[in-house]
């Protein structure tokens, strides 16, 4: 049961990631005042990012100043570890620069927010931290290059006991590792 879960949410995440690569992207900002993180709440309530990822695109080669420009947080919904959406494209040109560039290395730090046990969180950390590593291999980058780690509840980004505090806490922050 828990192998054919596994096994949708892969082909899901692995369609919706061809579809993404397959739709127009624009070099422009999506409105958003990049904060702290290189994000920004929107009037919506909805993330948006001072970088869209349409900079890279295609299977151009990703070179490192290109990374500084690609959003390193990826936010989650309430509970959930599937990744959204509008991540899509920044992960698959992290992909690509880890395809490109066998020997870099990143960690995959996975985050929960403060409600739920310690061990839930961590937990959750986790298969938030393993989605987005499906993303980055099935995009290209190398299983080895890959590392995840969970901090659960313990690392927060923003201290707070309200929604837009626990938003900004359910993340996983890709960060590469030197040599």
């Amino acid at each position: 049961m828990r192998v054919s879960k596994l096994t949708k949410s892969a082909v899901i995440a692995a369609i919706m990631a061809m579809a993404a690569g397959c739709s127009t992207t624009s070099t422009t900002t999506d409105g958003g005042a990049a904060g702290v993180g290189g994000s920004a709440q929107a009037g919506n309530g909805t993330n948006s990012y001072g970088v869209s990822g349409g900079a890279v695109s295609g299977g151009a080669v990703v070179t490192a100043e290109d990374l500084k420009q690609l959003r390193t947080v990826f936010y989650f919904d309430f509970d959930r570890a599937v990744v959204r959406q509008e991540g899509f494209t920044d992960l698959e040109a992290h992909a690509r620069y880890l395809a490109q560039n066998p020997a870099a290395s990143v960690r995959l730090e996975g985050h929960a927010d403060e409600r739920g046990t310690r061990e839930y969180n961590i937990a959750l950390g986790e298969r938030r931290a393993q989605s987005v590593e499906r993303l980055l291999v099935v995009n290209g980058a190398s299983a080895n290059q890959v590392e995840t780690v969970s901090y659960g509840e313990e690392k927060p980004a923003v201290l707070g006991h309200d929604a837009t505090s626990w938003s900004q806490n359910r993340r996983v922050e890709l960060k590469y590792l030197s040599k």
